[in-house]
């Protein structure tokens, strides 16, 4: 991963983003669509259980044959948006995707391509800024209708068991936090020993208790965390992340890593891919599917992601409100999990 021109300052001052944009409502099954591979036996299974699990309407289910493959061409990704669009319409504001392949298109991600359309050009300069997304910090609960953006996640695991797991974590999630009297969780911002991966630190919030809405947010100065318990958001910056096997994440938890290939889920360059923090127990990740180099835009805004979170967007949302340049960012999880959701 190459570093961006610009480089941070060392010392950054800690502050919240204020005043943060005020958001009401959130994005429920009513608002989302369900892709199914008709032609993945682990699509067929996984949308199955998704559409039981959440309840989504039998006329907002598509079932599409795609190739089983990591990547589709241009020309196939334009066949299978058509399809996506004159299903929908404007019927859905969102899209959970039953697979784990494809995931991009060229260096696309998949879910990049879908929302902001396929970016050729990106392919033959990867390091160069990304078209910017008008969601971005968005209050919209309506992100079709408002921007004509229909932000979407895989409903990726390493196996279907894997994928049931995750589905059940997020559908559990629900309404479980920021509760009176409950126990907080805990929210790690986490420095690594790799500068060029941790350029996020400068947005990390100050240390401390946050009671209003339950969780204490930690700044650590570590390779890897071990032994934490009640992890709602672990985000750091490393190639491949050691001990989650001793990270124990609350259903609902979001994670991820600043890495150049987290999102390539068949083989991430000898880096760790998002599949596993979804295998450790989060509930919903993000990656990047080319070398992004390490623009900040094009990863998630620690304090973005975690202000909108709290406010009671789901998972899909507060993801794709915090990244600026999501076109080569693959969003994965249970989209509508929705802890501090009322």
């Amino acid at each position: 991963m190459n570093a961006p021109p610009a480089s941070a300052a060392s010392a950054p001052v800690r502050k919240w983003l204020s005043p943060f944009p005020r958001m009401y409502g959130r994005l429920t099954a009513k608002d989302m669509g369900l892709v199914i591979n008709e032609d993945d036996p682990y699509s067929v299974q996984v949308g199955a259980y998704y559409a039981k699990a959440r309840r989504i309407p039998a006329d907002q289910i598509l079932r599409v044959s795609l190739p089983l493959k990591p990547s589709l061409t241009p020309q196939e990704f334009e066949a299978f948006s058509k399809k996506v669009d004159e299903f929908y319409g404007g019927r859905v504001q969102g899209l959970a995707l039953a697979w784990k392949q494809p995931f991009s298109v060229d260096c696309n991600s998949i879910t990049g391509a879908l929302a902001l359309g396929y970016d050729g050009r990106l392919c033959s300069k990867t390091c160069d800024k990304g078209r910017p997304s008008s969601y971005f910090g968005s209050i919209s609960t309506k992100p079709y209708k408002d921007h004509h953006i229909r932000p979407s996640m895989l409903l990726a695991a390493r196996d279907v068991e894997g994928a049931k797991a995750l589905i059940d974590r997020g559908v559990r999630s629900d309404g479980t936090l920021g509760l009176r009297g409950a126990p907080p969780v805990d929210v790690h911002f986490v420095t690594t020993s790799d500068s060029v991966r941790s350029v996020r630190q400068v947005f990390f919030p100050p240390a401390g208790p946050e009671p209003k809405v339950g969780l204490n947010v930690f700044l650590d100065q570590t390779d890897a965390l071990r032994n934490v318990d009640r992890v709602l958001l672990y985000m750091t910056g490393r190639a491949t992340v050691d001990g989650l096997d001793s990270v124990n994440f609350v259903p609902g938890a979001l994670a991820d890593h600043l890495t150049s290939f987290g999102g390539k889920l068949d083989d991430p360059h000898g880096q760790m891919s998002v599949l596993s923090w979804i295998e450790a127990g989060a509930t919903a990740s993000y990656g990047t599917t080319s070398e992004p180099c390490a623009h900040v835009q094009k990863f998630p805004n620690p304090q973005v992601l975690l202000l909108f979170y709290v406010q009671g967007a789901t998972a899909l949302e507060a993801y794709w409100k915090s990244v600026m340049w999501p076109q080569q960012g693959l969003f994965v999880g249970e989209p509508l999990a929705a802890p501090y959701g009322r």
